[in-house]
């Protein structure tokens, strides 16, 4: 929607003005997310608006009492007992409701499946502990009560949680075992997309090349990649920063990806996949591991290297 402002004020009390049904805090959370244009482009909150600004709302959220309901969604599930649910995410499933995405969610799903979920944590994301990009499938971690919620919490906190990703890059990586140290932040140029920003948290990714191959779509390296961190978009990121994006991953691969046949071919999403898994048990704090399949057209690509 577009308005014109009458108001000179701080863009997101102007917003919040001109679409009553959004609190400041909303409208924050708007601005930030690059869903709210001034004449074009995107501003910080703080940003002063001039009377006469086009100001543009590409998304509203939800009523703030619109809450997740649940939705008879297939899930695949990897292990379950009376605390954790273990998930193995579909590729192009969102983990949980927001702006853009009001249903069809991963919690969707989930509340239909424990409907008493509902009551653990934040009620927009009951049970989650850490997501998933839309596009990455793989396993997933969810809490099924409060105890075991904090507990999984606070393992995610001490990196006590491993997982292990599989990802399939454009280029040999070299060297072919390495460590990538870069802080992340959001992209000043580009709300949407995450950035290597000096003033970033730290994030760190191992990786280890599995195998490379000249093939007939150009050379691709498939990998293990082990984040030690849990930044948003890391290993896209990571990978990107070091000339080597992930294939399929139009956000991040420049014009690499976007001209490269393979990319538009074969692979509609990025070629990642959360493959394993490992925390405690909040029940007997026994380590498990826990591993997801790679989906076929994930599968497809790797065998062509």
């Amino acid at each position: 929607m577009n308005y014109t402002s009458q108001i000179a004020d701080r863009l997101d009390r102007v917003v919040a003005a001109l679409a009553p049904q959004l609190s400041r805090s909303s409208a924050q959370k708007l601005i930030a997310q690059g869903a709210v244009l001034v004449n074009g482009a995107t501003r910080p909150s703080s940003y002063a608006v001039a009377m006469g600004d086009t100001i543009t709302i590409s998304q509203l959220p939800q009523p703030a009492d619109a809450l997740p309901q649940p939705e008879a969604i297939p899930l695949d599930i990897v292990y379950e007992d009376d605390d954790v649910l273990v998930i193995n995410k579909a590729a192009g499933m969102v983990v949980h409701p927001g702006v853009g995405n009001a249903s069809g969610t991963l919690v969707n799903a989930v509340l239909a499946h424990m409907p008493d979920i509902a009551d653990v944590g934040e009620a927009e994301r009951p049970g989650i502990v850490h997501r998933l990009d839309k596009e990455t499938s793989g396993v997933m971690l969810l809490a099924k009560n409060a105890s075991a919620q904090l507990d999984l919490k606070a393992q995610f906190h001490d990196r006590v949680v491993h997982k292990t990703y599989i990802a399939v890059v454009l280029g040999h990586i070299q060297p072919a075992r390495g460590i990538i140290n870069k802080p992340i932040g959001r992209d000043p140029h580009h709300r949407q997309r995450m950035a290597i920003v000096p003033t970033g948290r730290v994030a760190v990714t191992e990786y280890q090349l599995v195998k490379s191959a000249d093939t007939a779509n150009g050379v691709l390296s498939l990998l293990k990649a082990y984040p030690q961190t849990g930044r948003t978009h890391q290993l896209r990121v990571h990978f990107e920063s070091v000339g080597f994006p992930i294939i399929g991953d139009a956000l991040y691969g420049g014009s690499a990806i976007k001209n490269h046949t393979l990319s538009k071919r074969l692979t509609p999403r990025h070629m990642l996949h959360a493959g394993e898994i490992s925390f405690r048990l909040p029940s007997t704090g026994a380590m498990v591991t826990f591993q997801a399949a790679v989906p076929p057209d994930m599968q497809a690509v790797i065998d062509l290297i």
